[in-house]
């Protein structure tokens, strides 16, 4: 192990660097029966890293053993060189990277977890969270057993155990029934690569062909990747079994209308993946122009906060008609550039990420385009930077509503009483920032922007909860005792 003194900041540890910004969840990814599936799944990670930055992990499967290498940090630093890969042997691979959503930063929590179960070897990973997960565990932990790690993924593996299904599939399902909230899970046995997605298809999967080979991710950026083809995505409530027969599909669960997250298209996704059949990269540049239509403003530049309000920047600039320009620079390696920060660098803020390019601001009516506030500090420190690099107005525009409730299906907001949405008004809140103005996207304007006549209350297309409070699971662990907040673990864990 390297010597924690010598660490650069992992994601966690950069937190207050960019601390207004909603945290990636997970990426998942899995191949079945291709020589150098370590590799390909090595690269099918690298094009999901932008869903987690704390760690990675890839277990293979050679036809007698499972090999796993878990590691803190980047898939490239971790996994650039042969001799990791090598040691991956094996025709079929599933990985993971990782954003801890629950259970703290440490390796025991690196996915994918192993098990060996009466049937065999189980590895599996998790896009998600389950929201019964603490109850679930202190359950099982009062039946006797013994958890290994504070994440919730560990749950399905307990499940799996206790399950009086005989064969893995069937075992799988029993599992899944017993489970609340939102997953996207890729599973790897020692004959079988399993698939299965939330109820309401909350989180994302999907389902690639290379050559003869089957592939399963988190998305499609990671097909491309790899040069294979996009099939089609796994279904809500759908478990998917792959063998060297093929592919076998399971619907296990009452059907129910799907309900993927909004955020996906708003803020996670790659901009060249496809999420839903849409381009993620045209949708947010159709969300910019919605919110010209709803919110117009007599500015003389359009400037988005990078990187992700860069297409609805795009999208509001060309719909009202106003130039638009970069002028703020994001430097893309903050994060990996001190060791440990003393505090007269802390006090930089966000001037260690983002930068003023005054040109196109001095003088000017601005207008920023961000694709959502969270707890609105970053909001304020860029209004300001704006001002003081010569803008005569700022006029701040959000290309989503109001975040005024918190997630519990794997993004990791602050709980309400941090989010600025929930504290202030629009005015309140443009007070706060310094801005001229303030607008933001409205809940209907984002579904006209996706090709509905707005939302419907009875059935809402997409999981809007951080807009609307409209969970559409049950919150086990929130709605009993104080479980949500208890210590999951007396072990503390250094690198």
């Amino acid at each position: 192990m390297a010597n924690p003194a010598a660490k650069t900041l992992t994601s966690a540890a950069c937190h207050w660097l960019d601390d207004d910004r909603l945290r990636e969840e997970c990426g998942v990814f899995g191949i079945f029966e291709r020589d150098d599936s370590a590799a390909l799944t090595a690269l099918g990670l690298h094009a999901l890293q932008h869903r987690g930055q704390e760690a990675a992990g890839i277990v293979t499967f050679d036809g007698e053993h499972f090999h796993s290498e878990r590691r803190m940090g980047l898939v490239g630093d971790n996994f650039n060189k042969r001799p990791v890969i090598d040691r991956l042997k094996g025709t079929s691979a599933i990985g993971h990277v990782r954003y801890s959503t629950t259970g703290e930063t440490a390796i025991r929590n690196v996915q994918p977890l192993f098990a060996d179960l009466d049937t065999g070897g189980f590895a599996v990973c998790h896009n998600g969270n389950l929201t019964n997960a603490l109850t679930l565990r202190d359950r099982l932990i009062r039946d006797g057993a013994i958890c290994q790690s504070t994440t919730d993924t560990e749950v399905l593996l307990h499940l799996l155990a206790r399950s009086e299904k005989r064969r893995i599939v069937p075992r799988f399902i029993d599992a899944l029934m017993q489970i609340e909230g939102a997953y996207a899970l890729v599973a790897l046995t020692n004959d079988m690569l399993l698939g299965a997605r939330d109820p309401y298809g909350i989180r994302p999967l999907v389902l690639g062909r290379l050559g003869q080979s089957w592939v399963l991710a988190s998305e499609t950026c990671a097909l491309d990747i790899i040069g294979a083809k996009f099939v089609r995505e796994v279904q809500n409530g759908e478990v998917v079994a792959i063998t060297e027969n093929g592919l076998e599909s399971h619907r296990p669960f009452p059907k129910r209308t799907p309900r993927p997250c909004i955020f996906e298209y708003i803020y996670f996704s790659r901009p060249d993946s496809l999420v839903g059949g849409r381009n993620v990269y045209e949708v947010r540049k159709k969300f910019g122009s919605q919110l010209a239509r709803e919110a117009p403003v007599d500015a003389d530049v359009v400037i988005p906060i990078p990187d992700s309000g860069v297409p609805a920047a795009i999208g509001f600039a060309q719909e009202a008609g106003i130039p638009f320009e970069l002028g703020i620079i994001r430097n893309h390696y903050v994060g990996r550039t001190f060791i440990e920060p003393e505090q007269q660098v802390r006090k930089l803020g966000v001037k260690l990420k983002h930068s003023a390019n005054a040109g196109p601001v001095r003088g000017n009516r601005v207008v920023l385009i961000d694709d959502s506030v969270v707890r609105g500090t970053t909001s304020e420190k860029i209004v300001q930077m704006m001002y003081e690099a010569g803008a005569r107005e700022v006029h701040m525009r959000i290309a989503c509503p109001p975040i005024t409730h918190p997630d519990f299906y794997g993004i990791d907001t602050p709980d309400r009483s941090k989010l600025l949405a929930a504290k202030y008004d629009v005015e309140g809140m443009r007070a706060f920032m310094g801005a001229s103005s303030l607008a933001f996207l409205t809940v209907d304007g984002i579904y006209r922007a996706m090709g509905f006549d707005g939302r419907n209350d009875t059935s809402p297309q997409f999981t809007d909860h951080c807009f609307t409070g409209d969970y559409p699971t049950h919150l086990t662990d929130q709605e009993g005792t104080p479980m949500h907040n208890k210590q999951l673990s007396l072990l503390a864990e250094v690198g």
